[in-house]
């Protein structure tokens, strides 16, 4: 777990959009997407409407940390450190806890 103080100094990041980007890369790969819906028991029909409920972004960015190569592909792909999804994760939880 991130210290409070290391969020603090974190580069200004949008959390959400990191998260709508990881959504987007999960969508955009068809084993991603797959293990996605299995994991969350989701439709592909029904994503658009989970997306609005609270934790769903936090839930897509645990999902891309929880799996290592996941991670790294993403991280590539946006040219976002790997620390920063984690970040991101963090305000996206802080958000849904308030």
């Amino acid at each position: 777990m991130l210290e409070l103080r290391t969020l603090r100094r974190a580069p200004d990041i949008d959390a959400e959009a990191v998260a709508i980007d990881a959504l987007a890369f999960i969508a955009g790969d068809q084993e991603l997407l797959g293990r996605f819906l299995d994991l969350t028991g989701l439709r592909a029909d029904e994503i658009r409407a989970a997306a609005g409920q609270p934790g769903f972004l936090v839930g897509v960015l645990d999902f891309v940390l929880a799996h290592e190569p996941t991670l790294v592909t993403f991280c590539q792909n946006t040219a976002t450190e790997p620390e920063m999804i984690q970040i991101a994760r963090d305000r996206l939880d802080g958000a849904t806890a308030r």
